[in-house]
């Protein structure tokens, strides 16, 4: 299975692929890529949209992912920067949605739990785990990418466990 998680935002958008249960066993999980989106600041907010759905789709198209797992927005307090965001992530679920592409969503607090069991977990502790567990010789960077792939970790996480259970007619 291959996830595609994404960190939405209006300015950069983060991305990470996982290959899973393929290779080694069927525990196997491996980075295939990660990295941004970004968009000009200064641009108006329809071209950014634009720019951010052309790019999704040229992402899935890319990885060809079998589910995407989205970070769900946090209650902002700033609407200045809250609904742009949301209008971001508007845009890439449609274009997950038009290549149907199963949409899975987790919180920030979730995330937290998959990684490292705190939902309160620092940023250098989410990095140092998403590092970790993918066996990488560096922290992905920028932020964002890393984000992205805590976010499909967390997908690959949940889905594999739900699975357990199936199996185990739980």
């Amino acid at each position: 299975m291959i996830i595609l998680g994404i960190d939405p935002g209006v300015g950069i958008v983060g991305y990470g692929a996982l290959v899973c249960g393929r290779g080694v066993g069927r525990g196997h999980i491996s980075p295939l890529g990660h990295g941004v989106i970004t968009t000009p600041p200064n641009s108006e907010i329809c071209s950014r949209l634009e720019e951010i759905y052309t790019d999704m789709l040229a992402l899935i198209d890319k990885f060809k992912p079998d589910a995407a797992a989205v970070e769900e927005l946090f209650f902002v307090q700033n609407t200045t920067t809250g609904i742009p965001v949301a209008q971001a992530r508007g845009v890439i679920l449609l274009a997950l949605t038009q290549k149907k592409i199963p949409v899975f969503e987790y919180t920030p607090l979730q995330v937290k739990m998959a990684m490292t069991g705190y939902g309160k977990a620092t940023k250098k502790q989410m990095m140092d785990q998403v590092t970790m567990r993918l066996g990488l010789s560096e922290t992905p960077h920028p932020d964002d990418a890393a984000d992205a792939l805590a976010i499909a970790l967390c997908h690959a996480f949940t889905a594999s466990s739900a699975m357990t259970s199936v199996r185990r007619g739980i």
